[in-house]
C-alpha cells in the first residue's frame, strides 16, 4: 500500500520535460520526491488525513526553471544609483544628481548598469565625463554587464590610478593615446574586480559596494527574486572561497530557498594550492541544496567596449580583433590540465575566436587525457562562427547562452553589438536553433543582473528574438526556437548541463518534486502574452515556497 502524500497535485497540464510521459494531469509528493504522476482519475488513492492538496485549475505546470548563470551575489544594488534603460550622458547626470540630493553625506557615488551606447560617438566613457555629476565625491559606476568601471577624477585618485599604475588589482585602466594620462575607463573589471584578491582590494581602498554586508543584501534579495520567478535552482558562476561564507549565512538565515551551485573563479595566477582548495570546497559543499565545485575562466571579454576576441577586426577599427586572455596553447594546456583534475569548467567566450580557442582547447583535452564525461560549457556563445557549430555535439561541450542577451533593443541593429561585428557577421548572432538542431546542449540563463532574471522574459526572447515591447521586428529570426525547446533549456537542458539530470530537470517519479504553477499556459497563449506569465506557486522538495498575492 502506497503512504500518503505529503502535498498532492491535481487539475493540472503538467508539461514534464520526460519523453516516457510527457504530460500528465497530476503528481503525489512523498518527503520531497515525486513518488506518482498521472491522471487526475487516480490522484484519489494518494490522499491522506494531512495531506496537503494544490488543485492547479488546468493550470500549466513545468518543472522548476534551472538558471543556468546567475549572479545572484551582484545585484542589484539598493545603495546604488539605477541606471538601467537611461539612455544619455544627460539622462545619467540627471539620476545621479538626483541621488546626491537624496544622499548628501554620502562618501563615495556608487552607481550600476550603465549602457555604453549612452555615450557620444560610440567612445568609452571617461572622467570628464562624470565629474560635472559627482564633484569631489569619489564615484564609481559599473557598466550594465559588469565588465567595466568608470570612474571620476576623485575616484582615480582615491583608488591610486595614474599613468603609472593602470594594472590595476580590480581592473586595467585605459589611457588617453594623446596625453597618455588615465581615462577613468577600467576594463577587466569581471576578471579582476569579481575576483577574490580584487574584492579585498576594494574593501581595503574603503568602496562600500565591496562589503560583505552589502554582497549578502543583493544575494538575500536576488535569491527571493529566483524563487518568485519560479527558479529552484540557481547557478552562481562565479565566486571565491571568501564568498561561501554568505550562502552560508543565507541557510542559516533561511533565505536559501533555491537550490545552490556555486562555481569557483579561477583566474589567472591560481595555484596548485587553490586547487587543492577548491576540491576541499567541493567535498564539503556537496550536498543538494548547495553544491560547489565547477569552475569559471575568461578567455575573452565582451563585444560591446570590443574586448571580445574575434577572428576578424571590429568594423571601422582598423586591425583591432580584441585579445584573448590566454594565447591559445597556454590555455589548451591549462584546460587539459583542470580537465585531467577531473574539475569541470565554464568558460566565458562571446567572440567567434574566443569560442574557437575553448573548443580547441577541450578537443586537446581530450586528445591528451581521453575522453570524458566532463560536460565543459562555453557561456554566452554570442558571435559563434558556422564552421564552429557541430563542434558543441562533437566534443560533449554544452553551450550555455542567455536569450535576452540578443534582443534587438540590446543587441541588435544601431546597438553597440551590431555595429561592432558588423551586419556581414549578424548572421553568427547567438546560433541557438543552429546549435539546437546540430544536437548540442543547450543550457538557458538570465545572466542577472547583466538582464532581467525572470524566465518567461527568455523565453519569449528565445521564441520571438523581437523587443520586449513587442514593437519592431525579430532579429535574425532564424535562429528562433519554438516553446518547447525553450523550456527545455531551461530545465533539463540545464539540469544536465550541471549533472543533475538524475535528480532535477523534469517531473519524474524518483526525482526532487521542484515545481512551478503558471499563471498562463505559455504553449497556448499567443507569444507576446509570455512575458507577463506569473509564478503562481514555487514548490521545492515538496514544499510550497511562494506563493503569487
Amino acid at each position: 500500500m502506497n503512504h500518503p502524500a505529503h502535498l498532492l497535485l491535481t487539475g493540472a497540464r503538467i508539461h514534464t520535460v520526460d519523453p516516457d510521459l510527457p504530460e500528465a494531469e497530476a503528481l503525489a509528493v512523498h518527503d520531497g520526491r515525486i513518488v506518482w504522476i498521472g491522471p487526475d482519475h487516480e490522484a484519489a488513492a494518494w490522499a491522506g488525513p494531512h495531506t496537503e492538496h494544490i488543485e492547479a485549475a488546468g493550470r500549466l505546470v513545468l518543472p522548476g526553471f534551472i538558471d543556468a548563470h546567475n549572479h545572484v551575489r551582484l545585484g542589484s544594488d539598493d545603495a546604488c544609483v539605477q541606471l538601467a534603460g537611461v539612455r544619455t550622458l544627460e539622462g545619467i547626470h540627471e539620476r545621479i544628481l538626483a541621488w546626491r540630493g537624496a544622499n548628501p553625506d554620502a562618501e563615495w557615488i556608487e552607481a550600476e548598469a550603465f549602457d555604453y551606447s549612452a555615450i557620444p560617438d560610440g567612445r568609452m566613457p571617461c572622467a570628464a565625463d562624470l565629474d560635472p555629476a559627482t564633484g569631489d565625491t569619489p564615484a564609481i559606476v559599473l557598466s550594465y554587464d559588469v565588465h567595466t568601471a568608470w570612474l571620476n577624477t576623485a575616484a582615480m585618485r582615491r583608488l591610486g590610478v595614474t599613468r603609472d599604475r593602470t594594472d590595476l588589482p580590480f581592473g586595467t585602466a585605459a589611457l588617453d593615446p594623446a596625453t597618455g594620462e588615465p581615462t577613468g575607463f577600467v576594463k577587466d573589471f569581471a576578471v579582476k574586480g569579481l575576483s577574490r584578491e580584487g574584492h579585498r582590494a576594494l574593501r581595503r581602498l574603503g568602496v562600500p559596494w565591496a562589503s560583505p554586508d552589502r554582497q549578502y543584501g543583493r544575494l538575500a534579495k536576488s535569491l527571493d527574486d529566483a524563487i518568485g520567478f519560479g527558479i529552484t535552482t540557481v547557478v552562481e558562476p562565479q565566486n571565491s572561497l571568501d564568498d561561501l561564507a554568505l550562502f552560508e549565512r543565507a541557510r542559516a538565515e533561511g533565505r536559501l530557498r533555491p537550490r545552490i551551485v556555486a562555481a569557483l573563479f579561477h583566474p589567472r595566477g591560481t595555484t596548485p594550492q587553490d586547487l587543492d582548495d577548491f576540491e576541499a570546497a567541493a567535498r564539503s559543499y556537496a550536498g543538494d541544496r548547495l553544491r560547489v565545485g565547477p569552475l569559471k575562466l575568461y578567455i575573452d571579454d565582451v563585444v560591446e567596449p570590443r574586448t571580445a576576441a574575434l577572428l576578424e577586426p571590429y568594423t571601422g577599427c582598423g586591425t583591432h580583433r580584441g585579445e584573448t586572455f590566454y594565447p591559445a596553447e597556454e590555455f589548451a594546456e591549462l584546460l587539459a590540465g583542470l580537465d585531467a583534475r577531473g574539475f569541470q569548467c565554464f568558460v566565458h567566450a562571446t567572440g567567434d575566436r574566443g569560442i574557437r580557442t575553448v573548443l580547441d582547447a577541450v578537443e586537446h583535452a581530450r586528445s591528451v587525457n581521453g575522453p570524458r564525461d566532463a560536460r565543459h560549457q562555453v557561456v554566452h556563445v554570442e558571435c559563434l562562427d558556422p564552421a564552429d557549430v557541430p563542434r558543441f555535439e562533437e566534443l560533449g561541450v554544452v553551450a550555455c547562452m542567455q536569450p535576452r542577451h540578443c534582443a534587438p533593443e540590446i543587441a541588435g541593429p544601431g546597438k553597440d553589438w551590431a555595429q561592432n561585428v558588423g551586419e556581414d557577421r549578424w548572421h553568427k548572432a547567438w546560433p541557438m536553433r543552429s546549435l539546437h538542431e546540430a544536437g548540442a546542449v543547450l543550457a538557458f540563463s538570465s545572466d542577472w543582473n547583466v538582464a532581467e532574471m525572470d524566465p518567461m522574459i527568455g523565453i519569449y526572447t528565445a521564441v520571438t528574438r523581437r523587443p520586449l515591447s513587442g514593437d519592431g521586428p525579430a532579429w535574425q529570426p532564424a535562429e528562433t526556437v519554438d516553446v518547447a525547446t525553450a523550456v527545455h533549456g531551461y530545465t533539463m537542458g540545464s539540469a544536465h548541463a550541471n549533472f543533475l539530470e538524475r535528480e532535477r530537470g523534469s517531473l519524474t517519479v524518483g526525482k526532487v518534486a521542484d515545481f512551478v504553477v503558471l499563471s498562463r499556459d505559455i504553449f497556448a497563449v499567443p507569444v507576446d502574452e509570455i512575458p507577463g506569465t506569473v509564478a503562481e506557486t514555487v514548490v521545492v522538495a515538496g514544499e510550497i515556497v511562494h506563493r503569487a498575492r
